[in-house]
């Protein structure tokens, strides 16, 4: 392996989290909804708000995997030298899922402490974990209260913690490659965005922004 190729860090993580967090919430990807559009046009669905996220979150596992919808990001070819196209592109479909979810939930997008949350939320089934590392005390219920007591210090550390836990999760699965372009298709990225990470991304942000249960 090359010196290029070994050089995957946190810092690399969190430049491409920001980036696809700022694409998820801006239209403009390869005619793609914008998580905003998202959000509206499952909010329009028959049901309690439960059943509408749990509608989303059926529809990205069943699509996100799929050569046409992988196809269909193009646009992340545009991106910062340093952020590998493959990671970018996880983290695009992800952050969507889940900004939109918090949108039903009602939270702002453009607060800090929001995105720290939705950036959690792509620990999946290690989310509650990574905030109680950062010290933040949720007992057995997750309240937008939590939500206003998180400081500018809490969202660093969560950031940080979320940042390390990507690097070993992804440096685990050895498919980021620094050395050379990584073509978008369903066979490279549909392999990382699989079923069961997408769904217990899509249940930690219900947790998170929705439901408030962490049981």
């Amino acid at each position: 392996m090359s010196e290029k190729e070994s050089v995957l860090t946190t810092s690399i993580i969190m430049d491409a989290l920001e980036w696809a967090y700022e694409k998820s919430l801006n239209p403009g990807i390869a005619g793609l909804d914008s998580a905003y559009e998202l959000a509206e046009s499952y909010l329009k669905e028959k049901g309690t708000l439960e059943e509408k996220v749990d509608s989303l979150i059926r529809w990205q596992i069943a699509k996100a995997g799929t050569a046409g919808f992988i196809t269909g990001l193009g646009g992340v070819l545009t991106l910062p030298a340093t952020i590998p196209a493959n990671l970018a592109s996880v983290y695009f479909i992800h952050i969507r899922m889940v900004a939109a979810i918090a949108i039903m939930g009602g939270y702002d997008l453009k607060d800090d402490k929001v995105q720290s949350l939705v950036f959690a939320c792509l620990c999946g089934n290690a989310f509650l974990e990574v905030l109680r590392q950062a010290g933040i005390r949720i007992g057995n219920k997750i309240a937008e209260k939590v939500v206003i007591k998180i400081s500018g210090d809490v969202i660093k550390d969560i950031n940080k913690k979320v940042g390390f836990r990507l690097l070993t999760k992804f440096g685990e699965k050895g498919f980021i490659n620094l050395g050379k372009a990584i073509p978008i298709v369903g066979g490279i990225v549909g392999g990382c965005v699989d079923a069961i990470s997408t769904n217990a991304i899509g249940e930690a942000a219900k947790k998170v922004f929705i439901t408030g249960k962490i049981e």
